[in-house]
């Protein structure tokens, strides 16, 4: 490859320096990324479900901090997208040998979210069809914890009126 560069540097058409650049510039897009169809996407914040090969006994993920997983009967596992990214799952049988090895992208969806820049703070909104508060990765920290507080604050409220309700019956 870089016998062919020096090769089109010598006929004066580009500057070697341009030329490595865009020699990388192709590396990086062909090597840096896996292929789409090995690639399974998942929203965040939103599971799928995907089929394990038979004989599966131990199954490994990358970075669990962009992709969880929850296993279920069937040979059939729920994965979640935690953080944005691109993380990896192994699946192995007893001998250790690799059954699947797949990648994981966790996306942000698109749908209904509307974000507002305010220079360089950031706020997101849920709107079905009422713009509401959300909690996204990315936003300003005192937005994103002033409606985690108050999330936190509705669940726990939730749960002992719950708790109050069980014991009256």
């Amino acid at each position: 490859m870089i016998a062919l560069v020096q090769h089109v540097c010598r006929r004066g058409r580009l500057s070697y320096a341009l030329a490595l650049l865009a020699v990388l510039a192709v590396l990086a897009a062909v090597g840096g990324r896996p292929a789409m169809a090995d690639t399974f996407t998942v929203v965040l914040d939103q599971a799928k479900v995907l089929k394990l090969p038979e004989r599966t006994t131990t199954v490994v993920v990358g970075n669990p901090l962009i992709a969880d997983i929850s296993l279920q009967s069937g040979g059939m596992i729920v994965v979640t997208g935690k953080g944005y990214g691109v993380t990896n799952l192994i699946a192995l049988d007893t001998r250790g040998n690799t059954l699947l090895e797949q990648f994981i992208e966790v996306q942000g969806s698109s749908e209904h979210i509307v974000i507002v820049h305010r220079g360089v703070e950031r706020e997101s909104y849920s709107c079905t069809p009422q713009c509401e508060r959300r909690l996204m990765l990315g936003d300003t920290p005192a937005f994103f914890d002033s409606a985690l507080l108050q999330a936190g604050r509705r669940d726990s409220q939730a749960q002992s009126s719950g708790s109050n309700q069980s014991g009256r019956q």
